[in-house]
């Protein structure tokens, strides 16, 4: 691997990672933070969870996830349902609510992400797409 590639990469991702979190705590794109809008897509794409499958699949505590669930619960954008195998335990799903405010929220990125990439060619568009998920997938499978 070239180094000078791995520095730029490395110093690219930490830029990234400044930008978007200041763009996110400046409410452009709604009243979602991070952690509710990856959780609200899982829920409303997949189906109603449990907390642990949740955690796991975030690779974060159980107590994190409760935590953050917890706040979703509190707005009205998730709600509990009993499981039907464990009467103790419980499942999420998204409430109506919580799909509107996710769709706006997404909406919202999509139309900053449209603008930052109109002068890219669609090739362009898709390799990046295709690199980034890769990436992420890597870091999930990694071991740190």
């Amino acid at each position: 691997m070239d180094e000078k590639s791995l520095e730029t990469i490395e110093l690219e991702m930490a830029v990234l990672y400044r930008r978007i979190t200041t763009a996110t705590a400046s409410g452009k794109y709604g009243n979602l933070d991070r952690s509710a809008y990856l959780l609200l897509h899982r829920i409303g794409a997949h189906g109603a969870v449990g907390v642990k499958s949740l955690a796991d699949e975030y690779q974060l505590d159980i107590s994190t996830v409760s935590r953050q669930t917890a706040a979703l619960e509190q707005k009205g954008y998730v709600r509990r349902i009993p499981d039907p195998a464990d009467r103790r335990a419980f499942f999420l799903e998204i409430t109506e609510l919580g799909a509107e405010e996710y769709a706006v929220y997404k909406e919202g990125r999509l139309t900053r992400i449209r603008e930052l990439l109109s002068d890219w060619a669609e090739e362009e568009t898709e390799i990046f797409a295709a690199l980034l998920q890769k990436f992420n997938h890597a870091l999930l499978n990694s071991k740190s």
